[in-house]
């Protein structure tokens, strides 16, 4: 009997061992966080580049290799701005809870292609996460994630994947910041996200052209929360 349990309790911890969940998974997420590395590409750059790339591998159809963005309706902020400035407090906190991080961009004054940006993040990282606002109508308003669809030829192997990691960030972004969550939208269109060969997510953190949403998004008080909040989803993402 004696020799029966001890046979069961190191299957067990084999087990918790092998996949990290069970029984231990505090102990196992502990450990595992410095394991990944998280791709973060800040959307556009201080000047748009007009010139054309290809939208997927392979694809005859061509996209601008840098669209110029949008900008604050109320507070004049520019997109590129925005979405820097909340990447760099998601890299940092993303770093304090022990991931690894690389970044596309870490100033404005850059001209990457989208797909380059992909690439670079597909070398390194074990996820990529894009980060844009939105823009629109002034009644319009909240954050949304958009991702490839299931039918997507270039990633749509990913799509699984790249869905949960929109769900999770979506959902614990707009828990933390106290958005409005406009959802998740299927796009097959983006060349950022059909150059990846990981799993890729693109979050609409709110509308610029929105009185509120600009106003909250513009103040680094908030950009905080919105980084916690993206960090959050990232630690559903991986079980943590």
């Amino acid at each position: 009997m004696k020799r029966h349990i001890i046979r069961i309790s190191g299957l067990l911890i084999a087990i918790c061992m092998i996949i990290g969940l069970g029984i231990c998974p505090a102990q196992a997420a502990k450990r595992k966080r410095s394991q990944y590395t998280i791709g973060i590409d800040p959307g556009h750059q201080r000047y748009g580049d007009s010139s054309t790339e290809p939208s997927a591998p392979g694809s005859r159809v061509r996209k601008a290799k840098v669209a110029g963005g949008t900008r604050g309706r109320y507070t004049g902020l520019p997109e590129y701005k925005l979405t820097l400035q909340v990447a760099k407090k998601l890299k940092q906190e993303l770093k304090d809870r022990g991931y690894k991080v690389v970044m596309t961009r870490s100033r404005n004054d850059v001209n990457i292609s989208n797909s380059k940006r992909a690439k670079k993040l597909n070398r390194r990282c074990d996820i990529a996460i894009r980060l844009h606002a939105d823009g629109g109508a002034s009644s319009a308003h909240g954050a949304s994630m958009q991702c490839s669809s299931r039918n997507n030829r270039y990633v749509g192997h990913l799509y699984s994947k790249c869905n949960r990691l929109s769900r999770d960030i979506l959902r614990a972004y707009c828990s933390e910041t106290g958005m409005r969550s406009r959802g998740i939208a299927y796009r097959d269109d983006l060349t950022g996200t059909n150059f990846s060969t990981i799993p890729v997510t693109l979050i609409e953190m709110g509308f610029m052209t929105n009185r509120s949403d600009d106003r909250y998004m513009a103040k680094s008080s908030n950009q905080y929360l919105m980084a916690e909040g993206i960090a959050n989803g990232v630690d559903d993402y991986f079980g943590f």
